[in-house]
């Protein structure tokens, strides 16, 4: 019985210790908040001499793409002219966490997936993680679901728990910019989460690989991917009987 009481007694200080390092580690690779009157000047005439070049301007209207399962996130603007969106730029995500599939549950440590969007309300130029913006989760896809979380953040930094590290260089960038669109009169910022590039092929696998349930909520998302390919313009998605579908009315 001792040996048992002490076994148990190892394994639990073994753990609480695991958990107690992860979480100074996590504290200690936060960063730290930035300071706007620093950054803005020293980033945003690069910035600008980029955007003239690709034909674009400051305060055009943005939108975010992210694949987890390559890391990346594309950053589209519209150009003055109107039209097809122009890629200003693909940022590799330095860290999301989880797995391929939606957040479900608060603490999961699940990054999640679906439409959702940004405003002015959810910028934060306070971060701990350098600058920082709320990614709308969760939105009424998840609620409709009873999906729980909060906080769900783009941000600098290079560790994730449910959000998206973005490095401290990358997020002046990414934070600039969509914080110019919405002073500039762009409502909301949409950004759309999937799991993968939705190519045919790679959804083929999708659906070899199963689970049923997330090959179904897989198939709804590639409708937005879909209807971004063809028109190279963000689509307007909505949530009806608990489904996503294109709004295109």
């Amino acid at each position: 019985m001792k040996a048992a009481h002490v076994c148990r007694r190892l394994f639990f200080l073994t753990v609480f210790a695991a958990v107690a390092a992860a979480g100074i580690f996590f504290v200690m690779t936060a960063g730290h908040s930035a300071d706007l009157n620093e950054v803005t000047p020293r980033v945003r005439p690069g910035l600008e001499e980029r955007l003239r070049t690709a034909g674009l301007s400051w305060g055009a209207p943005v939108y975010l793409r992210i694949f987890k399962e390559s890391s990346e996130m594309e950053f589209w603007m519209q150009p003055k002219s109107g039209g097809a969106w122009k890629l200003f730029h693909t940022y590799r995500i330095a860290a999301w966490s989880g797995h391929l599939g939606p957040k479900l549950a608060e603490g999961d440590g699940q990054s999640p997936e679906g439409f959702y969007a940004t405003t002015r309300r959810l910028l934060n130029p306070n971060s701990r993680f350098h600058l920082s913006f709320n990614i709308g989760y969760p939105n009424a896809f998840d609620r409709a679901h009873d999906r729980t979380g909060s906080l769900i953040m783009v941000h600098g930094s290079f560790v994730s728990i449910g959000c998206f590290a973005m490095t401290d260089p990358g997020i002046e960038e990414i934070y600039l910019l969509t914080a110019a669109a919405l002073s500039q009169g762009q409502s909301e910022v949409p950004i759309h989460v999937f799991p993968f590039r939705m190519t045919t092929a790679r959804m083929q696998r999708a659906v070899e690989e199963g689970p049923e349930v997330l090959v179904d909520f897989w198939q709804q998302l590639r409708a937005g991917y879909e209807a971004f390919e063809a028109s190279q313009k963000p689509p307007k998605m909505r949530v009806r009987g608990g489904r996503y579908e294109v709004n295109r009315s």
